[in-house]
């Protein structure tokens, strides 16, 4: 199936005289006929048996997901800072290292340079744009992942993931990409060699900003059996000494996320929030074609204005990185504009505050039009020099386009720009 097909029948399959819409299982608990029957799965889950780990509901969506992403298998989480979470934890204990790129959203910055500290794991940030030698150099003996953002939050950068999947499995470690922007719709990193998946389903995924939630795909395609991930390879003592590379094969990776991490952390996303993620789902590839178009003509029409600074948006033959929007993302560089005012912060505040049909939330990729400014707001905890490493100007506005009608957008810009 193609990804529009994918996005409405992926997942689940209706049964003779079932409901031809993905049912909510609203239920914690499932009854079983003996005691050896629940024993045997605390062996080897392969049924449900506890919504913390797995429920119907959700468990249909994760394999639309895993379908959409060309994965093996996927496990959501409560919010995208969640999966971005597990997805290192599942890799790194105290004493181990990973390596990410600088231009990253905010709160991830945060994660990993405060929080996962904390834990005893060091993050090493490195320049996405710097030669493939230098990257390589930030790697350490104990370094357990790389991580990226195929189109970064708000700076707007497009990865070169082709790039960054040699550097990693050249350390025999695995690529994680944060794919939140540009969905599985514009761009699919398992083909350029990434290995696993996040995904911030608040965004574009859900698109009407219902619930927040988050997503970790796993591509099956990494050799764990290489020597750096012994958890993978040898018994895993709080689960009856299990060998996930020999019971579950290329769904090691994922099972192991379900079975140690979210079985202790219990971030796990409730029924009512899966069925709502996958109503968003399902006019995704609609979604997203329009947020490409709309977000193409104001990235055009900011650039054509005098009042303007600069414009990022990988769509526009001046972006540097209009090349890799066309390798990576088919040339659609996704519904948000990152743009610099003149006249500096001020000059942001007064333009953001004047808009009408736009809204100021701390939010973005929603179906209706929003604007924040990320220094003072998503990244307000990062420093100076973190807020440069980011790709963040202190007058920047990420501009988030939604699905009016493109000339009432327009207008709307227009008349807050009068204004300056």
């Amino acid at each position: 199936m193609r990804d529009e097909t994918k996005c409405l029948h992926s997942g689940y399959t209706p049964e003779n005289g079932g409901p031809g819409v993905m049912p909510i299982v609203q239920s914690t608990t499932y009854r079983f006929d003996s005691t050896e029957h629940i024993g045997d799965l605390f062996n080897k889950p392969t049924e449900y048996m506890y919504s913390r780990f797995a429920n119907p509901t959700v468990d249909a969506v994760e394999k639309k997901i895993a379908d959409l992403e060309g994965g093996v298998g996927a496990m959501c989480t409560s919010s995208g800072q969640a999966a971005s979470l597990l997805s290192v934890l599942n890799l790194c204990s105290a004493g181990d290292s990973l390596v990410s790129t600088g231009t990253i959203y905010g709160g991830t910055v945060n994660l990993f340079a405060v929080t996962l500290k904390k834990l005893g794991i060091e993050c090493i940030f490195v320049d996405a744009d710097d030669t493939p030698e230098n990257i390589s150099n930030a790697f350490k003996p104990n370094t357990k992942a790389f991580f990226c953002e195929t189109v970064a939050n708000p700076a707007l950068d497009v990865c070169d993931i082709s790039k960054l999947a040699e550097i990693a499995h050249a350390h025999k470690v695995p690529l994680i990409v944060d794919n939140t922007f540009a969905t599985p719709i514009l761009c699919k990193p398992f083909d350029f060699g990434a290995d696993i998946v996040v995904h911030s389903t608040s965004k574009y995924m859900d698109g009407h900003a219902l619930q927040c939630g988050g997503v970790i795909v796993d591509s099956g395609k990494f050799d764990w059996c290489n020597g750096n991930y012994p958890e993978f390879t040898e018994p895993d003592e709080s689960y009856h000494g299990i060998v996930y590379t020999e019971e579950f094969g290329n769904q090691a990776y994922i099972v192991k996320a379900r079975m140690q991490l979210m079985r202790d952390f219990g971030c796990y996303p409730a029924a009512h929030s899966a069925f709502l993620l996958n109503l968003g789902l399902e006019t995704l590839a609609v979604r997203m074609e329009r947020y490409c178009e709309n977000g193409q003509k104001v990235a055009e029409y900011f650039e054509a204005s005098d009042k303007i600074e600069s414009v990022h948006y990988a769509g526009l033959k001046s972006d540097k990185f209009y090349d890799l929007c066309q390798k990576y993302l088919g040339g659609k560089a996704s519904g948000v504009v990152s743009i610099v005012i003149k006249g500096g912060k001020q000059a942001a505040i007064k333009f953001m505050d004047g808009l009408k049909l736009a809204s100021n939330e701390v939010h973005v990729a929603d179906i209706r039009t929003c604007v924040l400014h990320p220094a003072s707001a998503t990244h307000r905890q990062l420093t100076d020099e973190q807020l440069v490493a980011a790709g963040v100007n202190p007058g920047m506005i990420r501009f988030s386009v939604g699905l009016e009608n493109i000339e009432d957008i327009i207008e709307d810009i227009e008349q807050s720009l009068s204004k300056i």
